[in-house]
């Protein structure tokens, strides 16, 4: 048992460095910032050195993540699974792509992932660029082969017309890749409560927020792994989800093939999580009560369970709180509710 943990405790350290590494290595090398202030609480926003932000790539990208023709037979767009008027997610257990075929995780939220160097909930691809692309070839999402998405896209006037005055090309994927990404850096969510109370407006958060805060960053231990301004460690952690059916989901495992893997998800932001369930990759449960609760007992057991999940033992009242917290304290007024816009 104490050899299994200092292991676990080793795989928890080394993949939280390799999490904070990789953002600050990758993004390091030529890395500038996007043109534009952040709300409170969130750090500059790290931009690819190949791919500078302008507002007329951001405007095209824009029309890209809303544009159904990405797909296949024009019925799904990015915004069909990551829509703005449910969280940037899509309100449902799963994602849902071409002829109605549904995936088997949650579609996860867009809000800040601009933060984020590994995407997807298994850390897949590389940075929004290496996102984007994905689902527009994934067979039961978008189900398009890049090179007739491309060729589709190359046909309309005015894709065309842009991809020239952004890029100096016709469409290509990688610029179409780099187009939708300076878009999704644009989807920040800070000012929240939160922010604003720790910024010293000590009226921002309620009481019963308040009480919830010290219960997130105390008994609750919640803070173990949602840190940081984005209230995430950027890293994986098997905490039990769906490991006691007969062939879980084994997440980050199918990546690295690395037995400490297995079962591993990234850490979630928890901006904007009131607007985001379901919850878990899978989308298992329903509420932000039924969250705490499967904390508070202490997961699921599993050869791989993370170290950082055991029972809390928390109190009806403190059960309460938190989930005040998270719905109130997260929750900014200047919510990125961006409507699509006219399509070339």
């Amino acid at each position: 048992m104490v050899m299994q943990v200092c292991r676990q405790s080793l795989r928890v350290v080394a993949l939280v460095c390799l999490g904070l590494g990789m953002v600050r290595g990758a993004f390091a090398q030529g890395q500038s910032t996007a043109p534009f202030p952040v709300p409170l609480g969130l750090k500059p926003v790290p931009v690819p050195a190949d791919n500078p932000m302008t507002p007329e790539k951001v405007a095209l990208g824009k029309q890209l993540y809303f544009d159904p023709r990405l797909s296949v037979d024009d019925t799904i767009s990015c915004a069909s699974c990551h829509d703005p008027k449910k969280g940037w997610s899509n309100g449902e257990r799963f994602a849902t792509g071409v002829r109605g075929q549904v995936g088997g995780r949650n579609a996860p939220t867009i809000i800040n992932a601009a933060y984020s160097e590994l995407q997807f909930w298994d850390g897949r691809a590389r940075l929004l660029e290496g996102q984007a692309l994905g689902p527009i070839q994934n067979p039961i999402e978008m189900d398009h082969k890049l090179e007739d998405c491309v060729a589709k896209l190359n046909k309309i006037s005015g894709y065309r017309e842009q991809f020239r005055k952004v890029f100096g090309t016709d469409v290509t994927a990688e610029n179409l890749a780099k187009a939708i990404a300076a878009f999704e850096r644009t989807v920040l969510s800070g000012n929240a409560p939160y922010d604003r109370f720790k910024a010293g407006d000590t009226k921002a958060l309620s009481e019963a927020a308040q009480r919830g805060m010290k219960v997130f960053f105390g008994k609750g231990h919640c803070s173990a792994c949602h840190s940081g301004p984005n209230f995430s460690d950027f890293a994986f952690h098997n905490i039990g989800v769906g490991m006691d059916k007969p062939n879980p989901d084994l997440g980050r495992y199918e990546v690295t093939k690395k037995l400490g893997d297995r079962g591993a998800f990234k850490t979630p932001t928890l901006r904007e999580i009131a607007r985001t369930g379901p919850y878990m990759h899978d989308g298992s449960l329903a509420t932000l009560e039924e969250v705490v609760e499967y904390y508070n007992k202490g997961g699921v057991p599993n050869p791989q369970l993370d170290e950082e999940i055991f029972p809390l033992n928390l109190t009806a009242d403190e059960k309460a709180d938190l989930v005040t917290f998270l719905k109130e304290g997260l929750s900014s007024p200047d919510y990125p509710d961006i409507a699509p816009p006219p399509l070339p």
